[in-house]
Formats: structure tokens, sequence, C-alpha cells
């Protein structure tokens, strides 16, 4: 089986969800600060999610998922996943973002499943807490290997396309590891990198598999 995992933000969707939300309450400068400092490396993923989510307290859940069903998705996204597919490829998204944003945008795109994190909400506030499968700087790798087992895959077979920090885990566990208009630390580790906003140039990379 042919695997292909594409991280969320900034490579399926044109931007960063948590900018969008930290938007509503008035924070978007000082969340913004800090996801470029952690997808450049320079803070530890998991302290970085914690501290911006926590920013988000106190705004509506269902204000949540209405900016999230509405966020921009990047150049060529729909073209790309379903040419990917047609070439036989098992498509997974892992995101250090959140449900409320992967789930129905990878059901709209037709990928075959996503892996995020989950915002905490009560009486359908956000806490500013956060759990979930992505957490970590790692957890893109962990959940990575265990996918290739369950779906059949390899190394070998095996594409991974991201633009920061938290998607090195994932690019140890792929032969072709695309960085996506990505950040210096995530180009040095890639075997192909895409400078344009346009996701299709995957397309002819996955067809070389």
């Amino acid at each position: 089986m042919k695997l292909v995992v594409f991280d969320f933000d900034s490579t399926l969707m044109d931007g960063e969800t948590i900018d969008f939300l930290a938007c509503e309450l008035g924070f978007e400068d000082e969340v913004a600060k800090i996801t470029t400092r952690a997808m450049a490396g320079e803070l530890d993923f998991f302290d970085s999610l914690v501290q911006r989510v926590a920013l988000l307290k106190g705004l509506s859940e269902a204000k949540v998922n209405e900016i999230c069903v509405n966020l921009p998705l990047i150049n060529g996204a729909k073209e790309t996943i379903s040419g990917l597919k047609e070439m036989g490829f098992r498509v997974i998204c892992f995101s250090g973002g959140f449900r409320n944003a992967t789930e129905p945008i990878c059901r709209e795109l037709g990928i075959d499943a996503d892996f995020s994190n989950y915002l905490h909400a009560k009486d359908g506030v956000l806490t500013g807490l956060v759990g979930g499968e992505m957490m970590f700087s790692d957890s893109k790798g962990k959940m990575l290997l265990r996918m290739q087992e369950l779906v059949g895959s390899s190394y070998d077979n095996t594409i991974v396309v991201g633009d920061g920090a938290n998607d090195l885990s994932m690019f140890s566990y792929a032969k072709t590891k695309v960085a996506f208009c990505a950040k210096p630390i995530l180009r040095e580790a890639a075997t192909h990198c895409i400078d344009n906003k346009d996701l299709t140039e995957v397309l002819d990379i996955a067809k070389r598999l």
C-alpha cells in the first residue's frame, strides 16, 4: 500500500487554524509569534501549544466551529488529494491543530483519516485546555509507524508533506520527504522542496514513487 501523510496547517489549509481563532479574541499577534517560533523549532511544541490554547479561553465552541469550516484551502488541495487517490495512495492527515478544523475539511477533501488534537470546552465555551494525539514534537513520527503497520505500507512507499518543525519526526520514517513552503529546519531534512504555494506539485513527486 502506498501512503501519503499531510500536515494540515499551512500545508492543506492556507494558514494556521489557531491564528484564525485567536483573531476573534484579539490575541492574533501574540499567538502568531509563538506559532512562528514553534514551527521554526525554537520552542518545544507541547509547551507552545499549551500556551497558545490557553489564550483561547472564553471563545465559544460555536464560533470555533464556524471559523473552522470556513478556513481557506491551500491552492491545489482538492486536485492533489483526488489525484493521489487515483494513483492508489491511502491519504492521511496528521495535525498539531484541532479536530474542529481537520474533521470537516478532511471529509470535504476525501482524506481517509485525520489525527489531531481536541480543544476542551465546557458549557459551550473553550476552557483553554487541550488534549489529543498530536501534542508532542515526536507525535507524528510515532503515529506514522502505527499507520504503516496498519495499512501495510513501508518506508519506501511512504510520502510525507509538511512545513514546520513538528513534522520532522515523521520525515524519519518516509523515503520521500516533501517540505512545502517550509521553515529552514524542515527543508534541511527534505528530499524535495516545493517553494510555490501550489500543492499539485506533490503529484509530480508521487508519480516517481
